[in-house]
């Protein structure tokens, strides 16, 4: 077993899931709990070297660009029908992201 993708892939899952925690409880710390486990998922794609590398690691910085925002406008401005549609842009960017993880797998099972 590869831990190392085990890690990749479970922060990956992890970052959908915190932010879709945030669309059920809309609570601001479990939104920077999202941003924050989707920061590490990022950086963790900085160094994976596969098919779809780029394609990763853009849709995990979309992600980023959604959730940061969406924490400082529910800071600073309470609004929280923009906070909700920036994590939704966050939910659908990592649900990308997984579905590639999920091709890039089944690409990888093939050559074996």
């Amino acid at each position: 077993m590869n831990w190392g993708k085990v890690v990749y892939i479970f922060f990956a899952l992890m970052s959908l899931t915190t932010a879709a925690e945030f669309l059920y409880d809309k609570n601001e710390i479990a939104l920077f709990i999202a941003a924050s486990i989707n920061l590490v998922s990022t950086l963790l794609k900085i160094g994976v070297k596969n098919i779809f590398s780029a394609e990763l690691f853009a849709s995990s910085l979309v992600a980023d660009l959604h959730l940061i925002p969406a924490f400082v406008v529910l800071q600073v401005n309470a609004n929280m029908t923009l906070c909700y549609s920036l994590v939704i842009g966050a939910v659908i960017a990592n649900v990308f992201s997984l579905a590639l993880v999920l091709i890039e797998s089944a690409k990888t099972q093939e050559e074996f």
